[in-house]
C-alpha cells in the first residue's frame, strides 16, 4: 500500500460513493450562502471552497440526542405495582466526516478529554467517536478572523484527523494520519500521492504563513488574572454583545449541554442538548439568584474557560482552535482574539 495517495477532481464523488458502502458520509453542502454538512448525495452540491459556516460537531455530539427511553408498565398481578423499563441507544452506523478543517478536528481533541479520558467515558460520545472516521480538508488560504496558529495549530494541523488532504492543482494529496486513514488509501480512484508531495508541503507552509497572528502564541500562564477578574475590563471589552450565544453553536470546542425529559403518562424520552453559557437562564438557580446575571460575567466565563480553567485542567491545552467563527458571524464583532490579546498585556 501507497504511504500517501492522490485523487483527481472529477473521482471525488466516485470515492465517497465507496465509503458510503458501509458507513455513513458527512460533506460540508452549499445550501444558498450557507455552507453545512450533510449526509453525502451525489446531487448535492459539495463544497470544500471555504469552511462550513458550523463546525461538523454534530455528528459526533448531536444538538439534540436521545440518550434513552423508558416506559411504565403495571404489573399484571398486582396493578399497583409499576416497573420502569429502559432502553439506552447506542447503536450507531459507521461515520465518515469528509472536508472538515484543522480547526474542526482539533475541537474533538477538547471533547475527548473530557467526555473519554477524564472520570469515565461517556458512553454515547465515546460509541460515535471510535465509530467516526475524518478526513481533514488542509485550508489553501486563512479565513476572516483565524487565529489557529496562535494557538500552537495551523491549516495543516493533524490531531485529531485520521486523513490530512491538500488540495492542488489537479487534485487532493491525502496523508494518513491513522490507521483507519491508512485503510481509506486503497479506495477506489486513488494514486500513489508521492510525485505530489513536495507540491502540498509548499501548499501548507503558504497558508500557515498567511494566517495573522494577532499575538505571538499565548498558554494560560502568560495571561493577567488581575486584569481577568476586573469587572470593569470586561464591561468595556463587551458593551456591545447581545448575549445571542451564536459564538458558542458555532464553537468547534464548545460543549456544554442540557438534559430535558420528554414525557407522556406511560413513557418518555432523556434528551441532551446544546446549551450556551452565553445565556442567561444557564446558571439561573431555582431560587432565582443567578451568579453570573450580566452579560460581561458570561462572557468572561467563557474566555476564562477555553484560556485559564480548561488548560488548568488539562496539562495547558487551550480549548480554543482559532477558527474564528465567532468572530466573523458575531452579530456586533465581538473579537476574542482581541480580548485575549489585551489579556496578555503588562499588568
Amino acid at each position: 500500500m501507497a504511504e500517501t495517495g492522490f485523487l483527481p477532481k472529477d473521482k471525488i464523488n466516485g470515492f465517497l460513493e465507496a465509503l458510503g458502502k458501509d458507513s455513513l458520509v458527512y460533506m460540508p453542502v452549499l445550501e444558498g450562502d450557507t455552507i453545512i454538512f450533510r449526509p453525502f448525495s451525489p446531487e448535492k452540491n459539495l463544497c470544500l471552497d471555504r469552511p462550513a459556516n458550523s463546525p461538523p460537531k454534530s455528528v459526533i455530539f448531536p444538538q439534540s440526542d436521545v440518550l434513552f427511553s423508558y416506559r411504565y408498565e403495571k404489573e399484571t398481578d398486582d396493578p399497583k405495582k409499576v416497573s420502569v423499563k429502559i432502553e439506552s441507544h447506542t447503536d450507531y452506523p459507521k461515520a465518515v466526516i469528509f472536508g472538515c478543517r484543522p480547526c474542526d478536528v482539533m475541537g474533538f481533541t477538547v471533547y475527548d478529554r473530557v467526555y473519554i479520558e477524564a472520570n469515565g467515558p461517556d458512553t454515547y460520545y465515546k460509541e460515535r467517536r471510535d465509530k467516526t472516521a475524518i478526513i481533514t480538508l488542509s485550508c489553501p488560504v486563512p479565513s476572516a478572523g483565524c487565529f489557529c496558529t496562535a494557538l500552537g495549530g495551523g491549516p495543516a494541523n493533524r490531531e485529531g484527523s485520521d486523513v490530512l488532504m491538500t488540495g492542488l492543482e489537479k487534485g487532493f494529496f491525502f496523508e494518513p494520519v491513522s490507521e483507519k486513514g491508512k485503510a481509506m488509501l486503497s479506495a477506489p480512484g486513488m494514486e500513489d500521492g508521492a510525485r505530489y508531495m513536495q507540491e502540498a508541503q509548499n501548499k501548507q507552509q503558504d497558508a500557515y504563513n498567511a494566517v495573522k497572528k494577532p499575538f505571538p502564541s499565548v498558554s494560560h500562564t502568560e495571561l493577567s488574572r488581575k486584569r481577568f477578574d476586573l469587572n470593569e475590563f470586561w464591561q468595556q471589552a463587551v458593551s456591545k454583545c447581545v448575549s445571542c450565544g451564536a459564538c458558542t453553536f458555532l464553537c468547534p470546542t464548545c460543549y456544554c449541554f442540557n438534559f430535558t425529559d420528554e414525557q407522556t403518562l406511560e413513557s418518555g424520552e432523556r434528551i441532551r442538548s446544546w446549551d450556551a453559557c452565553m445565556f442567561y437562564h444557564f446558571t439561573l438557580e431555582t431560587s432565582g439568584h443567578n451568579p453570573r446575571p450580566t452579560r460581561f460575567e458570561r462572557y468572561r466565563n467563557r474566555v476564562g474557560h477555553k484560556f485559564l480553567f480548561y488548560p488548568e485542567k488539562y496539562n495547558g491545552v487551550i480549548a480554543c482552535s482559532g477558527c474564528g467563527r465567532c468572530i466573523r458571524y458575531c452579530p456586533v464583532s465581538v473579537d476574542i482574539s482581541e480580548i485575549v490579546s489585551q489579556l496578555r498585556s503588562p499588568e
